[in-house]
């Protein structure tokens, strides 16, 4: 028996529902481990079908989906001739709507989503589909370390060609702002606090507004190339930008406050999409 271990073997940006929190952001590096014996070349899994099979089933099964708690109380799930429609009420007594097609959306066997329950049940949905040779295999998710300020954010990019057109998926990100040559982290924290678990929908998304038991909520939809997308949030839980809310935009968007607020002063933006990945954007 040996084990075979990748770390880092991809990376997950999704969203989920929390009772608590909403809807959330958020990013997990993955590592992967398989107990087995060795197969005729002397390995448990050649490391390039862990990073094509692995890596390519994580991905299309948990990446870029809205992870929903199946056994959550207060979750009602509907079918409609184009997906799946979620109601999800909070512990607040706020509501959250999400409508898209089926494959946005990841029911998990829960009540909350646990970065532990979550590793077991992508394990769990691996290990059939892994070679006779292959015994266990154990999956740890992981938050990016950092020492900086940083925040959690959902948004949908309806002209996006691939996944990031689904409207609820999401990241959590990295901030990093220069003040005339200086880091500010003071800076930083503000706008980690202002994009708190927080939904950037673009304006003309905005399909309509409403309000139900004294709370106003929002309410986004658009079509794209996968189907039609719907979500309902509460008007706390958002922040409205006039463009669609790429990385780059939203390094722009930072970038052009800063300077409209301290206009004598120099700024560089530093927003991240997840892990190692972003945009810059200066004054």
């Amino acid at each position: 028996m040996a084990t075979l271990f990748v770390n880092r073997l991809t990376s997950i940006d999704c969203s989920y529902l929390s009772p608590s929190r909403g809807l959330v952001g958020e990013s997990w590096q993955v590592d992967v481990e398989l107990d087995g014996d060795l197969d005729y070349q002397g390995m448990v899994l050649d490391f390039g079908e862990v990073k094509r099979s692995i890596k390519r089933m994580i991905d299309e099964q948990f990446d870029h989906k809205l992870l929903v708690p199946a056994d959550y109380e207060a979750l009602q799930i509907a079918d409609y001739p184009e997906g799946v429609h979620l109601t999800f009420g909070l512990e607040d007594e706020r509501v959250i709507e999400h409508r898209s097609p089926r494959d946005a959306v990841r029911l998990v066997p829960c009540e909350r989503i646990a970065t532990d329950r979550l590793a077991q049940i992508i394990a769990d949905y691996l290990s059939p589909q892994t070679p006779e040779n292959v015994s266990a295999i154990r999956i740890c998710l992981w938050p990016e370390n950092t020492d900086g300020a940083f925040y959690h954010y959902s948004h949908g990019l309806k002209r996006h060609d691939g996944n990031c057109q689904r409207i609820a998926h999401g990241h959590r990100s990295r901030i990093e702002i220069m003040r005339n040559g200086q880091r500010d982290h003071d800076l930083e924290k503000h706008w980690a606090t202002v994009w708190a678990d927080i939904y950037i929908g673009t304006r003309e998304d905005v399909i309509g507004t409403s309000q139900r038991d004294n709370v106003e909520y929002y309410e986004f939809g658009y079509r794209s190339a996968q189907g039609h997308f719907g979500l309902t949030l509460p008007k706390s839980a958002c922040y409205l930008i006039d463009t669609d809310s790429t990385v780059e935009n939203l390094a722009d968007h930072v970038a052009q406050v800063l300077g409209s607020e301290h206009p004598d002063e120099r700024f560089i933006v530093r927003a991240f999409e997840g892990i190692d990945k972003g945009a810059i954007a200066k004054t």
